[in-house]
């Protein structure tokens, strides 16, 4: 019997179709929009990486609000080059308007598959170079940058609520 009197048989019966469906179903694979790490970072499509430590409970904040963050940033290597509890006071900003780094206003204010944080919330923030500083760096002196070009930047943000200036 031939290949093709066989399909026809099987299809007569029904069975090629949900057969096919079935294989397409067991080989075909998920392709979620932002994926997990190992570490618990999900990645954005814009780079950005995140990892929720704790989930708000207060309100969600408005693009262009004036908000207050209490935050560490550290380069890769561990090196902090900045940090609003050493300071003993949180930054205040609007976030989502171009004031802080894009990674700032998508990793707080949220983006397309980014969720919002919560006034209460904390969340890391793995910032690739287009996101921050990219090929200029940050702090520059001559030869020396406090935020060398091209470095990801590492963030722990607190979002301490809204603003008042």
């Amino acid at each position: 019997m031939s290949k093709t009197t066989i399909t026809a048989k099987l299809s007569r019966r029904g069975v090629v179709v949900p057969l096919l469906a079935l294989v397409a179903a067991t080989t075909a694979t998920a392709t979620p929009a932002a994926a997990q790490d190992q570490q618990g970072y999900t990645t954005s499509a814009s780079g950005l990486e995140y990892c929720d430590t704790m989930v708000g409970t207060g309100e969600s904040i408005a693009k262009g609000a004036l908000i207050k963050v209490h935050y560490t940033g550290t380069l890769e290597d561990g090196t902090v080059f900045d940090s609003s509890y050493k300071r003993g006071k949180p930054l205040s900003f609007n976030v989502g308007v171009g004031q802080v780094i894009r990674g700032w206003d998508e990793g707080i204010l949220g983006g397309s598959d980014v969720p919002p944080m919560l006034t209460g919330g904390k969340r890391k923030l793995r910032i690739p170079p287009k996101l921050g500083y990219g090929e200029r760096g940050a702090g520059c002196r001559g030869k020396s940058c406090v935020i060398p070009p091209n470095s990801v930047l590492l963030f722990d943000v607190e979002l301490v609520g809204k603003g008042y200036k």
